[in-house]
């Protein structure tokens, strides 16, 4: 892929669109081309040098000198910046962005350095936190809107998969099964990223996990409950299908299974294609499965 809309821009960058038109304006930030049909449109070079302007917004350096820079002179700044010891939160959107370049370029080597560069800094659950599943969402991989071109999704998530399954391998086994999880996704569910990020997060807070992974028949989950003592449920609904009858599948499991806790993490325009009140509890982004694991 390389051919970009201003909206895609928008959704890769974090700055809106008409932001973007101001920086082109106003700086000459970047140069759109022209279809055939004069229809504007922005290709790899041009979503990457917005990345790294991006990137550095929260260096000392103004927006008018950023969008000045030739691609050298930011590549160079950008490495500089990998080198300070002082990066804290409000320094992640270099992070981030940068995830999201490495995913349109192919490259892994990048993406290594990066990772790697998190961890030093921010320790492992809060490389997933801060910047993991940030790029992720706006990608568009964990609320799934086509927003990427599959090869690159595969690249950018088969990358991130390898590195949640190392880290979940490494952490010790749960001193006790008492508020045992179960994680799945329903039939037709295929995107395991946001799972497998909850799976490691759980995990780091001591509990047991049942991992049962994507395409789950809710007929198996109600057996799998029937079987193991467990105490809440996690599952994600992330395809764009229509999530009427599995919305109402798991509120059946909820009245069934009273004595255990639902929670579904789903965009909340999911819950608006259907009439029934879900009885279960819908998680909305990773800071609050994080907050709730507190909680118990």
């Amino acid at each position: 892929m390389n051919s970009f809309t201003i909206s895609q821009l928008q959704d890769y960058s974090g700055i809106k669109a008409h932001t973007i038109r101001i920086w082109e304006q106003r700086y000459n930030a970047l140069q759109p081309k022209r279809s055939e049909g004069n229809t504007r449109y922005y290709d790899n070079h041009q979503l990457r040098r917005l990345l790294n302007i991006v990137s550095l917004m929260n260096t000392d350096h103004k927006i008018s000198q950023l969008c000045a820079m030739s691609d050298a002179e930011l590549n160079a700044l950008i490495d500089e910046h990998y080198l300070k010891q002082d990066v804290s939160e409000s320094n992640l959107e270099m992070y981030v962005s940068q995830m999201i370049a490495a995913a349109f370029e192919f490259n892994e080597t990048r993406f290594e350095k990066l990772f790697s560069n998190c961890l030093l800094r921010f320790g492992l659950k809060d490389t997933y936190i801060l910047v993991i599943y940030p790029a992720l969402v706006r990608l568009g991989l964990l609320w799934t809107k086509d927003a990427l071109p599959p090869a690159h999704e595969h690249f950018i998530i088969n990358l991130i998969r390898q590195k949640i399954l190392t880290a979940i391998e490494a952490l010790p086994p749960a001193v006790s099964s008492e508020n045992a999880w179960l994680l799945f996704l329903p039939e037709d569910e295929f995107h395991e990223t946001g799972l497998l990020i909850a799976y490691f997060l759980i995990r780091s807070a001591g509990k047991k996990v049942y991992y049962l992974g994507a395409n789950v028949p809710l007929s198996s989950l109600q057996q799998t409950i029937d079987s193991i003592d467990i105490r809440h449920v996690l599952g994600f609904l992330v395809s764009k299908n229509d999530k009427k009858d599995a919305i109402k599948a798991i509120n059946e499991l909820c009245t069934r299974n009273a004595q255990i806790k639902f929670h579904i993490a789903c965009n909340p325009s999911s819950l608006k294609s259907t009439n029934e009140r879900p009885c279960f509890e819908q998680l909305n982004n990773v800071e609050e499965l994080v907050s709730m694991l507190k909680e118990i």
